[in-house]
């Protein structure tokens, strides 16, 4: 089988398109890098709805934990304490257990039965499980930088009659994106890489169709030899990190594009190591 013909093959294995078996014996470098990048497509996925509904979900957070009324401001408060307060491995584990105990013949509401069952794959479960994490996390990012809002730039629109919603929609919402985005922008690259945490967690890969990692773990079992299957996942992250980084590089530019250039806020990349 050609290089060409292996892509073909399994270049969509991991969501079930392709040959139904994985290769057993006579393995490529052409089959791992086929394989493992076809895993990838989860860890994007994982990865990109989580950032997409958590950054609604943190900005909802963030304003909630600046606000005056108790009964706002301590749920999110606590909800931002514990997410941020434990590890993502045991919130995956917690939450696949959780799931596992609904009924699977699902759950009756208002004479509707609401099917449970699928909560408890992957897709589903975990995907959940992030977008909570990364919710929490970007909240208190936004929150620290909704505070750092200089108080000037709220007096000048006030000065100019801009107040309420419109004073939050034209000045304190882009300020704090504008303050808060290079920290966001490291909470997104973290997010993908803690995607890789899915196969280890108890959120089962039905029919070998997982993630980037769980092909890797084939490829090291089977041929006892770890050093070309890990660095080829790794080699996939470092692109995905750089795309990542220019995407949000661009979009970083563009909440710049009123500031003069010597205070432009930059994106660096800082490597976390715990969490």
């Amino acid at each position: 089988m050609t290089c060409f013909e292996t892509i073909q093959a399994y270049g969509l294995r991991s969501i079930g398109i392709g040959e139904n078996l994985l290769p057993k014996s006579d393995f490529t470098l052409c089959q791992q890098f086929t394989l493992i990048g076809s895993g990838m497509i989860w860890n994007i996925y994982f990865g990109a709805l989580a950032l997409i509904a958590g950054f609604v979900l943190a900005n909802a957070l963030a304003l909630a934990k600046a606000s005056h009324s108790p009964w706002t401001r301590k749920p999110a408060e606590w909800f931002v304490f514990v997410f941020r307060g434990s590890p993502l491995f045991i919130q995956f584990f917690l939450a696949y257990e959780t799931l596992v105990l609904l009924p699977r013949a699902g759950i009756e509401v208002f004479g509707l039965t609401i099917a449970t069952s699928w909560t408890t794959k992957a897709w589903a479960g975990a995907l959940f499980v992030m977008f909570l994490n990364t919710a929490a996390y970007s909240a208190e990012i936004f929150f620290g930088a909704l505070r750092s809002i200089p108080k000037g730039d709220l007096e000048a629109a006030e000065a100019y009659g801009i107040t309420g919603w419109q004073k939050f929609r034209r000045i304190q919402w882009p300020t704090m994106l504008r303050l808060g985005w290079p920290a966001y922008t490291n909470e997104a690259i973290f997010l993908f890489h803690a995607t890789t945490l899915v196969f280890f967690s108890s959120f089962p890969a039905f029919g070998q169709k997982g993630d980037a990692l769980y092909y890797a773990n084939y490829f090291a079992d089977k041929t006892f030899n770890p050093f070309v299957p890990y660095p080829i996942i790794a080699f996939y992250f470092i692109l995905l990190t750089l795309l990542v980084t220019f995407v949000f590089g661009r979009i970083n530019r563009h909440l710049n594009r009123y500031v003069p250039q010597n205070q432009r806020s930059r994106i660096r990349l800082r490597a976390g190591l715990i969490r």
